[in-house]
């Protein structure tokens, strides 16, 4: 995972330090010496996460914290406050101003690393979807950026604990219970049912249970439709550092160690459900606003007019970042075949088919569009060639694996696709056009070796 950490300390020995381990890692480290310094960088160049120290002359760390998330242009910007100050009430004052996360020197490489990693994956869907809602914006639909919604933001947080012991769950929401509107799942598989059939701002989830590994609870909120995007809170022991790791790696959005300190769970809270409604309030108004006019009546999937915006600045920013970014071309293997035996009506049905396994088998951050009649196109970014051929492969295969039901199942069609991959070029300044010509030459490839095949076309 590549990306640009500003390490923003006083004392060059910290800074040398933090950015020897982050290098290491192979991240993009930049540092500042000092507050207004780093509040320059971050709105005069792109940064991926900000790791701030407190005590600083000048403009101290809290305050630096505050103006980043005060600002729509820096607000999205994770950040996490590294200090020697260890007492509570700091830890709590810094994540009141804002802060993302808050950790304590020495540092810890592991927390370190596994806190890096989980906000920086954070940002990544942050940036998708401001990225298209600038999209929306550029083709007219101003309405887009009005990303608030009052209504909402007056609502008590719904929050699900997921906890076998009554005695913990008790200690643990008593300092909740006037601000918020809890439910508990005593059995690890109830959650996950209650987690996907409600509408949670967020899910506490016990590190331990029983009968069941807490990990398994986490990758299954992960991987279900209704709860990808809701915030997952583990509560452990302090000496449960592997497990936690584990956690962030999956996807867990932030963990709190026992015994729990009341206002500092009620400010990691608070953080991770405005941080949701946040981004809860861009998809649903660039869903409202673009539908009509970017998206395809049929299939639901963005169009090729959205397409060509958005694609434009999708590679504008990769080459900026010096990030991969690769791109499919899909088409329906002999789909006039289909109109011409069954009818229109069957050609329709297995195009609405067809999008909502493309929809299946691609990540949040990627761009499915319909491009024209039997042709799709995804658009991966952050993803080197050989995972987009993986990915590729997959979908061939899954769609020649289940046949396509049509006529309100009166006929079951045998379909496959064949797909064009293409991956980026920095060394020539590769534009838009000329990638989706590569993958069209590579989808032509592909049809005219036999179809049902993927072909990669290199730069």
């Amino acid at each position: 995972m590549t990306a640009r950490i500003l390490v923003v300390d006083d004392i060059e020995a910290n800074r040398d330090l933090l950015e020897s381990r982050l290098t290491a890692e192979y991240f993009d480290v930049i540092t500042a010496e000092g507050g207004q310094q780093a509040l320059d960088i971050c709105t005069s160049s792109p940064v991926d996460l900000v790791l701030l120290d407190i005590m600083m002359p000048g403009i101290d760390g809290f305050e630096v914290c505050k103006r980043l998330k005060a600002s729509p242009a820096t607000c999205h910007i994770p950040v996490v406050i590294v200090t020697a100050l260890d007492e509570m009430t700091d830890r709590v004052r810094g994540l009141e101003a804002g802060a993302d996360d808050f950790l304590t020197k020495p540092v810890n490489d592991v927390q370190l690393l596994a806190r890096v990693r989980s906000l920086l994956r954070l940002k990544m869907l942050t940036d998708e979807l401001r990225l298209r809602a600038v999209t929306a914006r550029d083709i007219g639909l101003d309405t887009l950026f009005d990303s608030s919604d009052d209504d909402r933001e007056r609502e008590k947080p719904k929050v699900l604990v997921i906890e076998e012991r009554q005695s913990a769950f008790d200690g643990l929401v008593k300092p909740l219970r006037a601000g918020f509107d809890i439910e508990h799942a005593l059995e690890p598989q109830d959650g996950v049912f209650k987690a996907a059939e409600a509408d949670f701002d967020c899910v506490f989830v016990a590190a331990r249970f029983e009968r069941f590994d807490a990990l398994r609870v986490c990758s299954q909120l992960r991987s279900l439709d209704r709860t990808r995007f809701v915030p997952i809170i583990l509560v452990a022991d302090a000496d449960e550092d592997d497990l936690i790791k584990r956690a962030l790696e999956l996807g867990v959005n932030d963990y709190i160690v026992r015994p729990v300190d009341p206002n500092e769970l009620t400010a990691r809270l608070r953080t991770q459900v405005r941080r949701k409604r946040y981004h809860d309030g861009l998809r649903e108004n660039v869903a409202h606003s673009i539908e009509l006019a970017v998206t395809d009546g049929l299939t639901g999937l963005y169009n090729r007019r959205y397409l060509d915006t958005h694609l434009e600045t999708l590679v504008s920013r990769a080459h900026t970042r010096d990030r991969n970014l690769s791109l499919l071309i899909t088409d329906i293997d002999r789909f006039k075949s289909v109109n011409d035996t069954y009818g229109h009506d069957a050609g329709d049905d297995v195009l609405r088919e067809f999008a909502r396994r493309l929809r299946v088998n691609v990540r949040g951050m990627d761009l499915a569009c319909r491009y024209g009649g039997e042709e799709f196109v995804i658009v991966m970014p952050d993803t080197p060639a050989h995972v987009a051929a993986e990915v590729a492969e997959r979908l061939r295969e899954q769609i020649e694996q289940d046949g396509f039901m049509v006529s309100n199942g009166a006929h079951t069609l045998p379909v496959t696709v064949s797909v064009g991959v293409a991956t980026l070029n920095h060394a020539n300044s590769e534009d838009a056009k000329a990638l989706l010509k590569r993958a069209d030459e590579a989808l032509y490839e592909a049809k005219s070796s036999g179809r049902n095949r993927v072909v990669s076309n290199a730069a």
